[in-house]
């Protein structure tokens, strides 16, 4: 059985996603200066659509990940299958692309083209489940592969050539290709062998409990399609993506706890997830301050026209920060689950089991969420007519929401590990954040200048983040032993 190395995962994963940060800006960045709003928001609106072509998916990735995890060789199966079921896929993202593009002012033949991407997807997040079962490290460098390429792909499709959104389709779809290519030869050890049927007779005969958990998700990004036929508009779309990818930052913080899964699924001692937890909210907590403070530069940066919803990123970091947490610790309560290595475990036992009680809360809160969403919309959207105050409605809901099943996300935790949580040393992340990032606050509304030439603005906000960073890495070093002993491992790691 693979031995899944967490600290030496995590730590890798952390330096590759740090990385890959901006490296995914540097994309961003392409595509929101030369985009229009109305553009930006149909990307906005095929990023939400993608995820109910690929509801299907889940049900090869889910097991491939526990499989592999256990050494059992189902890899090529579970590749090759997941090439069929991509033609469901495409199937299922054209129906819902000609009725919602219909109901908006975005361009149907861009959305429909949109379908390229659902293979490639397939693809990779099976291809993503295999590595995280045996070499969770492997995800890193996929990624830091997918932002190295999508990067000129975007300045030849997009700056250059002036394709639109379809450059940007084209420019993800040049980038999951060569991703693709790198984790089949990265993992060419687990896709060896021959295509075995009883694998996917298990597959189909609990695809409702893989589909289960898909279900939530799919509800919860029903709030994509929800604003824009009510709004009747893909602009308010454009703000809302703007702000998405710059809370996205906060959930790479969850990159350190990539291998726990992996190791509660082998049935290892669990004396490691005191520190992983430590490490996760250290990281959240530094991530979730940056994205607050540099809230305003940063949507500045992207599209001078987007800084109007610097309220709207602030509000969805918070949101972000809890949906990070909560969701890393929910996948921490179904790796210790062992009802699937039972072949005589009936469909009680998988109800009463934490792979279906887990999802249930998912879809609980993607329920109530999108109820509450489609009722301020109806109520408000005749009222207010700025699309800002629309969508900062609508993160305010799913703040809301997101704080009740965090907290009983983590009672839940509570009653399964006997863990303590940190509460000293965390509490010691918050004030350094507070700190290092309340002063770095009041230096940028001093001396940084909003100038609309990139050239000119980027260089101020690296250097006001490489200050904000350093700042409260000292301040955690000098206070805590425990960053002491992170940091001594980084480096420990970086020169190995």
């Amino acid at each position: 059985m693979n031995d899944i190395r967490v600290t030496y995962s995590g730590l890798i994963s952390l330096v590759l996603g740090v990385v890959n940060i901006p490296l995914g800006f540097v994309f961003m960045l392409i595509v929101t200066r030369i985009l229009s709003t109305t553009e930006y928001g149909t990307w906005g609106l095929i990023s939400g659509i993608i995820v109910y072509a690929t509801i299907v998916e889940p049900m090869i990735s889910y097991w491939t990940i526990r499989e592999v995890a256990r050494n059992q060789n189902s890899g090529k199966t579970s590749l090759l299958s997941g090439w069929l079921f991509s033609l469901v896929g495409i199937v299922i993202y054209l129906i819902s692309a000609y009725f919602i593009s219909g109901k908006t002012n975005a361009d149907q033949n861009v959305i429909l083209l949109g379908s390229i991407l659902v293979p490639l997807i397939f693809s990779n997040r099976i291809l993503h489940a295999i590595t995280i079962g045996w070499k969770p490290q492997g995800i890193s460098y996929a990624q830091i592969i997918f932002g190295v390429t999508q990067i000129p792909a975007g300045f030849a499709l997009i700056y250059f050539l002036k394709l639109g959104t379809p450059g940007v389709i084209y420019s993800v779809a040049i980038a999951y290709g060569i991703s693709i290519i790198f984790l089949l030869i990265y993992n060419k050890e687990k896709i060896q062998g021959s295509i075995k049927k009883e694998y996917i007779v298990k597959w189909i005969k609990f695809s409702w409990l893989t589909l289960y958990p898909a279900l939530g998700g799919v509800i919860l990004f029903l709030d994509v399609a929800i604003f824009s036929i009510i709004t009747e508009s893909v602009i308010g779309l454009a703000f809302w993506t703007a702000s998405l990818a710059i809370t996205t930052i906060i959930v790479s913080s969850g990159v350190m706890s990539v291998a726990i899964y992996s190791k509660l699924l082998q049935g290892k001692e669990k004396e490691f997830l005191s520190n992983s937890l430590r490490h996760l909210f250290y990281f959240s907590i530094l991530f979730t301050a940056l994205v607050i403070t540099f809230a305003k530069p940063g949507l500045f940066a992207l599209n001078p026209e987007y800084a109007s919803a610097e309220l709207v990123v602030i509000v969805l970091a918070i949101q972000v920060f809890l949906f990070t947490i909560s969701g890393n610790i929910q996948g921490f309560i179904t790796g210790i689950e062992k009802v699937d290595t039972n072949k005589k475990s009936t469909f009680q036992d998988y109800l009463k089991s934490k792979l279906f009680f887990m999802p249930t809360l998912t879809l609980i809160q993607s329920s109530i969420y999108i109820i509450l969403l489609t009722v301020m919309l109806l109520s408000m959207v005749s009222i207010i007519e700025s699309q800002i105050d629309l969508i900062l409605y609508w993160a305010v809901i799913a703040l809301i929401v997101q704080i009740p099943i965090s907290i009983y996300t983590g009672i839940v935790f509570k009653k399964n590990f006997s863990i303590n949580l940190d509460i000293k040393n965390i509490g010691k992340y918050f004030v350094s954040a507070i700190i290092s990032f309340g002063i770095t606050h009041v230096l940028i509304d001093s001396f940084l200048e909003y100038n609309g030439a990139i050239i000119e603005f980027l260089p101020q906000v690296i250097l006001f983040i490489i200050f904000s960073v350093v700042m409260y890495v000292g301040i955690t070093i000098v206070i805590d032993s425990n960053t002491r002993i992170l940091a001594k491992a980084i480096i420990s790691e970086i020169k190995k």
